[in-house]
């Protein structure tokens, strides 16, 4: 297993002077093996399933709110605010949960960090997304016109989760390596301003899919677009 990642994360932390906030785990069922010589070939090991996500920051507490991205409470929870009844006492691990611990509403409860998303509007306990649909207006525009699609298009609720939730409205999301521009998609509905740069001219015309003749006519009062 090569470990050029894990050493590019601590070049990054390291030159850039950031700290490492957190950690995350986007889970990928629909992923095509790899390494592919020694999973589908050799067979000695299991497909690769997950991408890491790292939440670096230049300072040590950094702006978030984890109660913009809190997720809806699951049943057994609805239950004990509801009947006001659970197991309070000691656990294996040593906490010990009193009796009014979990009887106050606090709106949702707070998703890990191995996040679960079908969709934005229901966060369960994965950041789970397989990112092979073919039928969106971007797809559909793109083959329309004729353009090249981007091949490694971004979950537009992996985007979604990081805007909520290290952000606010009226705040600027900034995307280096924008691609098809799945980031300023979301940031202009999250009514976050936005910033994204991309290398290939052929993909970053593309990106007007994403947006609608209002949000368009907007943008271009704001920024404007440079071919390279």
């Amino acid at each position: 297993m090569s470990t050029v990642v894990l050493k590019a994360l601590l070049r990054f932390l390291q030159s850039g002077e950031l700290y490492l906030c957190q950690e995350f785990v986007w889970y990928n069922p629909a992923r095509l093996p790899s390494p592919a010589q020694w999973v589908s070939v050799d067979r000695i090991r299991v497909k690769d399933a997950f991408t890491r996500l790292w939440w670096m920051s230049p300072i040590p507490r950094p702006k978030a709110d984890n109660r913009r991205v809190l997720r809806k409470y699951s049943k057994s929870m609805n239950e004990v605010l509801t009947e006001g009844y659970y197991n309070a006492g000691e656990r294996p691990s040593d906490h010990v949960i009193g009796k009014e611990s979990f009887k106050r509403h606090n709106g949702g409860a707070i998703p890990p960090n191995v996040i679960g998303a079908d969709d934005a509007s229901t966060l369960t306990n994965l950041l789970k997304g397989t990112n092979t649909h073919s039928a969106g207006k971007y797809q559909l525009f793109c083959r329309d016109q004729e353009l090249p699609l981007h091949p490694a298009r971004m979950l537009p609720e992996l985007a979604e989760f990081f805007i909520r939730f290290l952000t606010e409205e009226d705040d600027l999301v900034i995307d280096p390596f924008a691609g098809s521009n799945t980031t300023g998609e979301v940031a202009e509905r999250s009514r976050r301003r936005w910033l994204s740069i991309e290398a290939e001219w052929k993909y970053a015309i593309t990106s007007i899919a994403r947006f609608t003749p209002e949000s368009i006519v907007r943008a271009s009062q704001e920024c404007r677009i440079v071919p390279r």
